[in-house]
């Protein structure tokens, strides 16, 4: 479900009324309940019976059988999967469609880093002994708990929501986002960002609504001018204890584990999935939609490009078992001294 705490929600609405807005009527005729109202837009496994969500690859079988979701917008070659009690709307470019509705029920002038129109979330809320920095900018409905500090010229969007003990250095943005207790937040970091998600590649290069949130739990640590981004409509997660060194990019619906550290100048692609306790060197990059598992360490400069299971050792690009790394690399230095006999 969208948090409305950071993106207002336009509804509720029926099917109906929201297809006939957007001007696709053509898509009325087909439905058996055109007044199913839509109460709120999420992913397949977390949707109920008010919910809207989308199935728009067949990646998505299993969580589309499963759904409890009032309504799923798919592709015509998965109609028949959509459950009995599931509303079935299928359309040749689902997403398109689905952005469409998006920007629909949340609408784009109401999303923002301040959202200073915020009214019915009241004001600030403080614990005691809070410390704010010189030209903060704390944004409506945001909640601080005892004993954190904010640097200077740092700026909290609306409902954001911070723990208690934390260090919010000076420079940084916060968006989007709940974070827990005794958290340490350097320097220009970025919380919040919209994730990078576009439609229509290398045409309109339509933008995708990045309406999801940023959670990070407690003893987190993130490095000066790293950046983590929200979650196109789930949430992007930081495990308890894990350490973010600098320039590190995190992408839109990225989970990592607990107790995990990524060195400086890494870049995770969306929905990559770290799992617990897994070491990173400098420079390592994923190509998203990918899992690495428990306890793996990938070795500096590595390109993740697909799922490793727990304990993985990993080097190369792409990214190999490191065994299989090094024999790769002592066989081409034979091959280059060549025969020199004779």
């Amino acid at each position: 479900m969208v948090d409305t705490r950071f993106h207002r929600f336009a509804g509720p609405s029926t099917i109906g009324a929201i297809l006939t807005a957007l001007d696709r009527k053509d898509l009325l005729a087909g439905l058996a309940n055109a007044d199913l109202s839509i109460e709120g837009v999420t992913e397949l496994d977390l949707a109920s019976s008010g919910d809207l969500a989308l199935a728009a690859h067949t990646d998505y079988v299993e969580e589309l059988r499963a759904t409890s979701a009032g309504a799923v917008l798919v592709l015509p070659a998965l109609r028949e999967m959509v459950p009995a009690h599931s509303l079935a709307i299928a359309v040749d470019k689902p997403h398109q469609l689905f952005a469409d509705i998006l920007d629909h029920l949340y609408p784009a002038n109401t999303r923002s880093i301040i959202a200073s129109g915020r009214d019915d979330l009241g004001a600030p809320v403080f614990e005691r002994d809070v410390s704010i920095g010189s030209n903060v900018v704390v944004g409506p409905g945001v909640e601080i708990g005892r004993g954190t500090v904010i640097g200077a010229n740092t700026v909290i969007g609306a409902g954001v929501t911070i723990g208690r003990n934390c260090i919010i250095a000076a420079n940084a943005t916060i968006d989007c986002a709940h974070i827990g207790n005794e958290v340490v937040i350097h320097s220009g970091v970025r919380i919040g960002t919209e994730g990078f998600g576009w439609l229509d590649f290398g045409q309109s290069n339509r933008k995708v609504p990045q309406l999801g949130r940023v959670l990070i739990q407690d003893r987190v640590e993130i490095g000066a001018n790293s950046t983590i981004d929200r979650g196109a409509l789930g949430d992007t997660m930081i495990g308890e204890g894990t350490k973010i060194d600098n320039l590190v990019q995190i992408g839109h619906n990225c989970k990592i584990g607990r107790a995990c550290l990524i060195a400086a100048m890494s870049g995770l692609s969306g929905s990559t999935i770290v799992e617990d306790g897994v070491l990173m060197g400098g420079g390592v990059g994923t190509s998203g939609h990918l899992t690495i598992g428990a306890g793996s360490v990938v070795h500096g400069r590595a390109a993740v490009t697909k799922n490793w299971p727990p304990g993985s050792k990993l080097a190369g690009a792409p990214a190999q078992d490191i065994r299989d790394f090094w024999r790769e690399i002592a066989t081409m230095r034979k091959l280059s001294k060549g025969d020199k006999r004779g």
